[in-house]
């Protein structure tokens, strides 16, 4: 077997154009933003947009709920554990399916919800603040189309 070696100007190359790189330190920090702003209400920013997630007519089921945040369904019932301890969210049976869980807010769910909202409006705005609308519109568009 030959040995494949990357030399320090192939790696600095690396480093300087990788998307996957610059798009995990992105999404670091801004991860550390969002948390931050979210610190006060006792949640994460994957908490909030988890939380988030729940708001809508219909309740999620768990596996609806991985498809639309893109994680597998282990990783979103880890992620709701701390949410129904807290007394966020619950999971109640499925009518139409007894092995299915459907996810929903609880009013103290709802009421974290309203208090993160001006929060989350903040970190947004800090985060976008160097882009133009149209950009951050762009990037948006860019990031969906990178996900799918």
């Amino acid at each position: 077997m030959s040995k494949i070696s990357i030399t320090a100007k192939q790696a600095a190359q690396v480093q300087q154009s990788c998307i996957c790189l610059h798009l995990q330190k992105a999404a670091r920090a801004a991860a550390r933003q969002f948390d931050e702003a979210f610190r006060p209400l006792g949640i994460t920013s994957g908490q909030y947009s988890l939380l988030v997630s729940l708001v809508r007519s219909k309740p999620p089921s768990i596996g609806q709920l991985a498809l639309q945040m893109a994680m597998d369904r282990t990783t979103i019932t880890a992620n709701i554990k701390p949410l129904k301890k807290q007394g966020l969210l619950k999971a109640v049976p499925d009518p139409e399916d007894a092995r299915s869980r459907l996810l929903t807010l609880t009013p103290a769910g709802k009421a974290v919800l309203g208090k993160a909202l001006p929060l989350w409006k903040a970190a947004q705005n800090n985060t976008l603040e160097f882009l133009s609308s149209e950009e951050a519109k762009q990037l948006r568009i860019n990031l969906r189309e990178l996900a799918n």
